[in-house]
């Protein structure tokens, strides 16, 4: 039986979530040292592994990039 105070989804009771920021020196959760190797919405610890997301990847739209070109329609075009 739920209780009947239950509300949304709320950030900032979910406790400690651990990120890799960017320009900030980075302790590792898992074994405490600072070497990352970084992708593009990882970063990985160089010595044990432990992967964080990074903290700039939520603020980036994971859109397509679609690049459109105009062909003429004639052949007579390519002519000199």
């Amino acid at each position: 039986m739920l209780s009947s105070n239950v509300t949304g989804f709320d950030p900032a009771r979910r406790g400690y979530h651990a990120v890799y920021r960017e320009n900030e020196v980075n302790h590792c959760p898992g074994c405490g040292r600072t070497h990352w190797y970084v992708g593009r919405t990882l970063a990985e610890c160089g010595f044990c592994a432990t992967a964080l997301p990074l903290n700039e990847s939520y603020r980036q739209p994971a859109a397509a990039v679609i690049i459109s070109r105009s062909r003429p329609h004639s052949p007579s075009a390519f002519a000199a």
